[in-house]
């Protein structure tokens, strides 16, 4: 629930914060990231494929997100700067925002996106081949163009609204990082 966003300047810097100073997080930093578009590719040929596997894609991504998530709560627990209580309590609060973020930024607004767009093309007046891959052709040539607007998005939002609300509950400091430590480094 990484509700460390409201002591964070700009929503720009969340994504560059690792967990640990030269940690490899294989859920950004590696090609498993790419997962996380599954659903993307799903939308884009669901005028070509049979609707079980559009609904894969879909698996695959939410598969992805619940394992990055997973993996926050576990290094946020990991993380020995907090006494034990406040630790499964910010365990929890990363685990459920990155559930919250990647559900939104990876998996729902893209896949909505990229469906409507889908959906657009296959209204255009055109015929033969290009009535039947136009709509799939020009579904993955957006997926690039959508992915940075709607990840800024979701964080603007969230660090509008759930993150500060979540971080209230939680007890916890509300200048507690991402990794455990306050906002200039020193210990919680």
């Amino acid at each position: 629930l990484g509700l460390i966003v409201p002591f964070v300047k700009s929503h720009e810097d969340l994504p560059r914060m690792a967990p640990k100073e030269g940690a490899e997080d294989i859920f950004k930093d590696t090609a498993l990231r790419y997962l996380g578009y599954t659903n993307e590719v799903g939308e884009s040929f669901r005028p070509l494929v049979h609707g079980r596997l559009v609904a894969a894609s879909y698996v695959v991504a939410g598969g992805y997100v619940c394992a990055d998530a997973a993996d926050k709560a576990i290094r946020a627990w990991k993380e020995r700067s907090l006494p034990e209580q406040q630790r499964k309590i910010f365990a929890l609060e990363r685990g459920f925002d990155t559930l919250m973020w990647q559900g939104l930024a990876s998996v729902a607004i893209p896949g909505l996106v990229i469906n409507r767009i889908v959906w657009a093309v296959g209204k255009l007046p055109l015929s033969g081949k290009a009535r039947a891959v136009a709509p799939t052709m020009i579904g993955l040539a957006c997926i690039p163009l959508i992915i940075h607007p709607i990840d800024n998005a979701v964080h603007v939002v969230m660090d509008a609204t759930s993150r500060p609300v979540v971080r209230k509950m939680s007890g916890l400091p509300p200048n507690l990082g991402k990794d455990g430590f306050l906002e200039h480094g020193e210990r919680a």
